[in-house]
């Protein structure tokens, strides 16, 4: 008996036989599957690729269906057009299945992403019959080793232990992809990256995320003073919704807090970005600034926070020792990886940036100052644990630069190597749009002369 099987009472849904069937040496590791952790893009464009090529897998995706967390800022709307936000494989597939690919120069919300692509893409029969839903990954280990055993373990498949809807299982796979994202993680305000009590306990006052500022959240902000924490496109959305919300309501105060020198760091591109909304962001937060829409109090690093009088005092230093009178606290500061359920693996992350180790070098936050990444594929993205694999936005750690293109470019190597063919795992596949800033510090000449695409280090993304 395979690792699932089809229940055909249960409408054609995956049925998982569980550890305590597949026991003994019934099974080569071949004939296992590989396990996704995550049902979003990244973890979807995996399972097209292995489909494709004919490989057994299983998505366990902890929401109620596909895309949960990108619903969670559905209203939103993406600066990368369709043309990189749909993945080759996945497109292939339902294509084959008569789905009608939108205007490829479309910028799709983020509701429109997962209604339009990633919902299709995971009803058709290749995919469908291979999602759990509502499972939570907990651990996940070499059968029958802990993590200092040495002798055998790169012969032995992956137990994978999961929570579904509460019940807890145990799973067989021979090979696992991370796609699980960073978006459930967010950072604290606090400038040091800890998580204080007292931002704990005035949890009622923050949000970790963009807020649907002039629908369903708009109540809580129409009138208020707003603070948003925040120097990247997380925070321009947010800044310019809540400007929208001020012409409406204009006693809505509006005050914008973040580490850098200058505000001007902020405006990005504008009219050199190769990606047009992109660019108009800096333009639009440029013009928000001048016209004297929002309070910017820029550098200044978020020490505590105190509760009076039903408000927050902000303490901080820098260009301001004390923002008071704070009403609510929008804190767009970005979000870091769990590895929690990784524990009994050997993985190789970067110290700094808790991205993959190969990968910091590229995107180090330290040395770019405009997310730039060399395409890169399964040799950078292994790890000591052999077909293990982290993919995705969780690949990058914490650094702000990612570009849905190139995780799906991360899983089709990814997948090209696990089936053997190391051709196509080594080809570099990825053509993304220059940001129009960049400022390296690592060579003298990363910037200065056009690269061939091999190295090319001036052509992503920024979150």
């Amino acid at each position: 008996m395979n690792f699932y099987e089809t229940n055909k009472q249960d409408n054609g849904k995956a049925t998982c036989c569980g550890g305590d069937i597949v026991k003994g040496n019934q099974h080569t590791e071949q004939s296992l599957p590989v396990a996704i952790i995550g049902g979003g893009p990244v973890g979807l464009a995996a399972a097209a690729h292995l489909s494709l090529r004919g490989e057994s897998f299983v998505i366990f995706e902890a929401g109620a269906a596909v895309g949960s967390n990108i619903l969670k800022w559905g209203h939103v709307r993406l600066f990368s057009p369709w043309q990189y936000n749909v993945d080759k494989a996945a497109r292939k597939l339902l294509e084959s299945n008569g789905w009608k690919a939108p205007d490829d120069a479309g910028l799709p919300t983020g509701q429109q992403l997962v209604e339009t692509y990633l919902a299709p893409l995971a009803e058709i029969p290749e995919i469908k019959n291979h999602i759990w839903y509502h499972s939570n990954v907990k651990a996940i280990s070499r059968k029958g080793l802990s993590k200092i055993k040495t002798s055998g373990r790169d012969e032995l498949p992956f137990s994978v232990y999961v929570e579904i809807d509460g019940e807890p299982k145990q799973f067989e796979a021979r090979a696992i992809i991370d796609a699980t994202g960073t978006w459930d993680h967010p950072n604290p305000s606090l400038s040091d990256g800890v998580w204080t009590e007292s931002e704990k306990s005035n949890a009622a006052h923050f949000f970790y995320g963009i807020p649907d500022i002039l629908g369903s959240h708009k109540q809580r902000y129409a009138g208020k003073h707003v603070l948003v924490v925040g120097g990247g496109h997380s925070a321009i959305n947010t800044l310019l919704e809540l400007q929208d919300l001020k012409i409406e309501e204009p006693r809505t105060h509006i005050t914008w807090v973040m580490r850098k020198q200058s505000v001007t760091e902020a405006y990005g591109g504008q009219d050199n970005d190769s990606l047009p909304a992109r660019g108009d962001l800096g333009t639009r937060i440029q013009k928000m600034v001048d016209e004297g829409f929002v309070d910017v109090v820029t550098p200044f690093h978020i020490r505590n926070f105190e509760l009076e009088n039903g408000q927050i005092n902000v303490i901080g230093a820098g260009k301001a020792d004390k923002i008071v009178g704070v009403d609510e606290i929008i804190s767009n500061t970005g979000s870091r990886p769990d590895f929690a359920f990784l524990r009994e693996l050997r993985i190789n992350i970067d110290a700094a940036i808790e991205s993959v180790a190969e990968l910091a070098p590229l995107i180090d936050p330290n040395e770019h100052s405009c997310g730039t990444v060399r395409p890169h594929g399964e040799k950078e993205l292994s790890q000591p644990e052999k077909n293990l694999y982290i993919v995705g936005v969780k690949s990058y750690g914490r650094a702000p630069t990612f570009l849905l293109a190139t995780g799906y470019e991360q899983v089709r190597s990814v997948v090209a190597g696990l089936t053997g063919d190391w051709v196509a795992a080594r080809s570099v596949e990825l053509d993304l749009p220059e940001t129009g800033v960049c400022s390296l510090q690592i060579t003298s000449t990363c910037c200065e002369e056009k690269p061939s695409n091999e190295s090319s280090c001036c052509a992503t993304e920024i979150k």
